[in-house]
Order: structure tokens, then C-alpha cells, then sequence
């Protein structure tokens, strides 16, 4: 089988195709500026590109994880994921509080979807 890197850079791929199934790496937002709120609506967005790159979208997300910088903040990211996420194509999930690589993040999410 083919193996197909999307964003592909010397450290990393932003998604990789194996099969039917594409591997997302962890999202942040561009603009570390915005709240949580805007972090994550912003991180969805990049999400659904990348998908859409691949041939899917986000109603073939088979499992997400999410990584909060402050668990406090858990409402507010299920608020801007409740509003994203399709009504009966939710995925599996996972979301836990962490230490994320830069200060500036609040928030982190990959994927894994069928395409």
C-alpha cells in the first residue's frame, strides 16, 4: 500500500494516508492571541482542511485527542467542539490536561479519520 504525507517537512507530516486511514499530527492555532475559545474554532478549521486535502472530512473522524494547557478551560473548548463536531458522527475521544510545548497554546487536538 501507498503511504501519502500531506504538509510533509523535514521534522514532520501534518497528515499521513495508510489504506483508508489518515493520521493527523497534533493542531495548535496560528494565532496564539485568541482565547482558548478562538484557539480551538481556529485548530477545527485547520482540521477540516487538511481533511478535505485528503479526500474526507470531518463526519469520517474515527478518534480525536485533546490536550488542555488548563483543564479549566474544559467548557469552553466542548462549547466551540459541541458547535463543530456532526450530531451523530461524533468520534471516540480523549481529552486531558498538559504541559504543551509553548506557553502560548492553550489547546492541542489530533485525529485520526477514514478517507
Amino acid at each position: 500500500m501507498q503511504i501519502k504525507r500531506f504538509q510533509a517537512g523535514a521534522r514532520m507530516s501534518q497528515l499521513v494516508v495508510f489504506g483508508n486511514l489518515g493520521f493527523m499530527a497534533g493542531q495548535v492555532a496560528d494565532d496564539t492571541s485568541l482565547d482558548v475559545k478562538g484557539q480551538t474554532a481556529q485548530i477545527l478549521s485547520r482540521i477540516d482542511r487538511l481533511l478535505e486535502e485528503a479526500g474526507s472530512d470531518k463526519t469520517k473522524i474515527l478518534s480525536a485527542n485533546i490536550w488542555l494547557a488548563d483543564y479549566r478551560s474544559f467548557a469552553e473548548v466542548n462549547e466551540v467542539w459541541d458547535a463543530w463536531v456532526p450530531k451523530d458522527d461524533a468520534p471516540a475521544r480523549a481529552c486531558v490536561e498538559s504541559k504543551l510545548a509553548f506557553p502560548q497554546y492553550t489547546v492541542e487536538i489530533a485525529v485520526i479519520a477514514a478517507v
